[in-house]
């Protein structure tokens, strides 16, 4: 085994990996040193990647180069070829994205050169033209930096005998301010909304003719979010009310916060983690994210501290790990089937036939779900539905699982034995949605940011920093 102390040498400081990188680039081929430049920056992100307890191979490998999809047919293809059916014709249209789509648009009305309503028809010479509902349209989009500028030039006169000088005024449309209120808004969405680097941007703006910097960039987004503050705040109030939450945990990289538990002596903590609460308010989906040193569940704390005393304890959403579960506060915890079902996926090549049992009965489930919203059904209705049509196929699943373990099938300490143990010991969580009117089955969209607007109306995205 190669020793610790070989890796660690892989990771340089920020100014000695410069420092190596020019002193490299002068004595290779310029595409040698770009692969070199980027080893130097994956093996750092490849080793804080083996630190986390629960990475498997599998799971690495995923990370690495990109996970496939989980599809149950894919994942255990069936054993007897299927007829598929003759794909779809694609209709005719006008792209991929019609008219209604643009609603940011400037919708332009043009008239007739020549005709108005009322006139009489050209063609026949004897009915009147009306206006239809639905014009002709034509689209045409144009290119502009991300922020742009102004330049207004006052004209200036000087009287060439006493001297003085006259200014013509400053437009209104100047402002008063040389950044615009919006700009700070556009850099807000822009760096925590669509995730552009403030660096990223300050190299277009300057190429683009419009330099704007990073730091000044910075400041900007700053000033937007203190005027923000208190709808974060009332966002955190209306997300404690709901009566479903969901929250889960993903590793961060702070430079700063790393850098403060590298110079405390013994940390008690040296994990970073951003926690996502996805919550509904009125139809409406609440995403609250925390960035800093505290797990899931103590987030989850700081937000129910809002919660009115009167309402009944939540519904939560989350993975089987305690640190999501809030300690000062009751919830009524439902775990993820998507998190217990991927610990199969995970081992299926090493046990196919065991983990396709598996998986077809947990599919089995989600196409019952999918009929639940495709009839609209009320959370009592479809708690009922559950009840009747998943709840005896999750039985029969539970007794297999126990059968596996009881009878020796399976060996505990293998792959496939703790996906069993995992799904046998949280069966009460993982079931929630067979006993509670309107428990979720996952934690989807905590997992994936674009599935926050599939489950509810537009979501309300709220970053607040912890």
């Amino acid at each position: 085994m190669v020793p610790a102390t070989h890796f660690e040498s892989l990771i340089l400081p920020e100014a000695q990996r410069s420092a190596f990188l020019e002193e490299i680039r002068a004595q290779v081929r310029p595409e040698y040193y770009q692969r070199i430049q980027a080893m130097t920056d994956a093996i750092p992100q490849l080793l804080r990647l083996l630190e986390h307890e629960d990475m498997s191979l599998t799971r690495l490998r995923q990370v690495v180069f990109g996970a496939r999809t989980e599809k149950t047919d894919t994942v255990c293809p069936p054993t007897q070829p299927t007829s598929s059916p003759p794909p779809k014709s694609k209709p005719k249209g006008h792209g991929r994205n019609g008219a209604r789509v643009y609603i940011g648009a400037v919708r332009v009305p043009v008239a007739h050169r020549s005709l108005k309503p009322g006139d009489l028809c050209p063609g026949c010479k004897k009915g009147k033209l009306h206006r239809q509902p639905k014009p002709a349209v034509a689209i045409r989009i144009t290119a502009q930096p991300p922020i742009s500028a102004v330049i207004h030039e006052m004209e200036t006169l000087r009287c060439n005998l006493c001297g003085k000088t006259y200014t013509a005024s400053t437009p209104p449309e100047a402002g008063l301010e040389k950044y615009d209120p919006k700009v700070g808004v556009l850099l807000s969405l822009l760096r925590y909304g669509s995730g552009m680097p403030f660096y990223r941007l300050e190299r277009l703006q300057r190429s683009l003719g419009v330099p704007l910097a990073a730091s000044t960039q910075w400041e900007l987004v700053e000033a937007v979010a203190q005027v923000a503050q208190p709808v974060f705040d009332h966002l955190i109030f209306l997300a404690a009310q709901s009566p479903n939450l969901y929250n889960d945990d993903t590793t961060m990289q702070v430079g700063e916060l790393r850098r403060q538990i590298k110079a405390e002596v013994e940390p008690k903590r040296t994990g970073i983690f951003t926690t996502g609460i996805v919550a509904s308010a009125q139809d409406h989906a609440i995403a609250l994210f925390f960035t800093g040193r505290r797990h899931a569940g103590e987030n989850l704390d700081e937000v129910l501290r809002h919660r009115q005393v009167e309402l009944a304890p939540p519904l939560q959403m989350c993975d089987g790990l305690a640190r999501n579960e809030p300690k000062e506060f009751t919830t009524i915890v439902g775990n993820c089937l998507v998190h217990a079902r991927r610990a199969f996926v995970e081992v299926t090549p090493h046990f196919p036939e065991e983990c396709r049992r598996a998986l077809e009965s947990l599919r089995e489930v989600y196409r019952l779900e999918a009929r639940t919203k495709a009839e609209r059904l009320s959370p009592e209705q479809r708690l009922q539905f559950h009840q009747t049509h998943s709840g005896p196929v999750m039985d029969q699943l539970h007794t297999w699982l126990k059968g596996q373990i009881g009878e020796k099938k399976v060996e505990p300490n293998s792959g496939l034995g703790q996906a069993i143990g995992y799904m046998l010991g949280h069966w009460e969580p993982l079931t929630l949605f067979l006993r509670k009117s309107g428990a979720p089955l996952d934690n989807n969209v905590t997992n994936a940011a674009s599935g926050i607007s599939h489950v509810m109306p537009p979501p309300i995205l709220c970053r607040v920093a912890a």
